[in-house]
């Protein structure tokens, strides 16, 4: 009679809940992307490195890849908005010799891609006590008429009056009350993501949702002048 130690019945254990849990979440993730219209794909895609080497958390560590996979479109004020979003995963390797570790980084990520040309980049995210820091050496965070947005966001661009032109007031306190994710504007897309873990599919419903309310209130004159910037007006028309 083989006995199997009480360790290697709870791995066994652990490995099948894992498993169960990853194979639920996946279907609901399926579900969620044909209640929007998008197309969903489990497997492992390694292109984000090279598809979007404007965001740092793509150029991290090693052995990078995405899955869960899902794309398609959202219209918001009248635009197409393209969409990719899902898991990302990448390790970092430590040490060496009997020192050397490996950590595995996972979390999810929300890409829009604007549907305009030459969109000037745009960060905001929430300060913290780093930046502080960071300002006495020329880092640059653009300063609001709010003194308390000012202090609990930080905003970098390298145009500024682009940036006073999306934040104005509705928008601030649209961000103050809506306790927004990271959010990156470079390249023609954007990008929100809040750390390091993975969303359930009601997390991306709910960044789905941000996403549609942040760009619609972007003020009309500034997006009346992207569509001429980008050749769109007499196609609006």
């Amino acid at each position: 009679m083989v006995i199997i130690p009480a360790v290697a019945v709870l791995a066994i254990v652990g490995i099948w809940y894992s498993h169960q849990q990853a194979k639920k979440r996946r279907e609901a993730l399926a579900a969620f992307a044909a209640e929007h219209g998008l197309a969903f794909n489990a497997m492992r895609d390694g292109s984000h490195s090279d598809r979007y080497p404007q965001f740092g958390v793509f150029r991290r560590g090693h052995s990078r890849s995405a899955s869960n996979t899902m794309t398609g479109t959202v219209e918001i004020d009248g635009r197409r908005f393209g969409l990719r979003l899902g898991d990302y995963t990448y390790k970092v390797t430590s040490g060496s010799g009997k020192n050397r570790s490996t950590t595995t980084y996972r979390r999810s990520y929300l890409i829009a891609h604007v549907p305009f040309g030459g969109v000037p980049n745009l960060s905001i995210r929430r300060e913290h006590w780093g930046d502080k820091l960071a300002s006495v050496f020329g880092v640059d965070d653009i300063d609001f008429e709010s003194e308390s947005f000012s202090r609990r966001f930080h905003v970098s661009s390298r145009d500024k009056r682009f940036a006073y032109d999306v934040i104005h007031q509705r928008m601030m306190e649209f961000l103050m009350a809506s306790n927004p994710p990271t959010f990156e504007l470079d390249g023609g897309a954007c990008l929100i993501s809040t750390g390091t873990r993975r969303w359930s599919a009601e997390e991306f419903r709910a960044k789905l949702s941000w996403l549609w309310e942040f760009f619609d209130r972007w003020p009309d004159h500034l997006t009346r002048e992207l569509d001429e910037r980008s050749g769109l007006t007499a196609r609006r028309a």
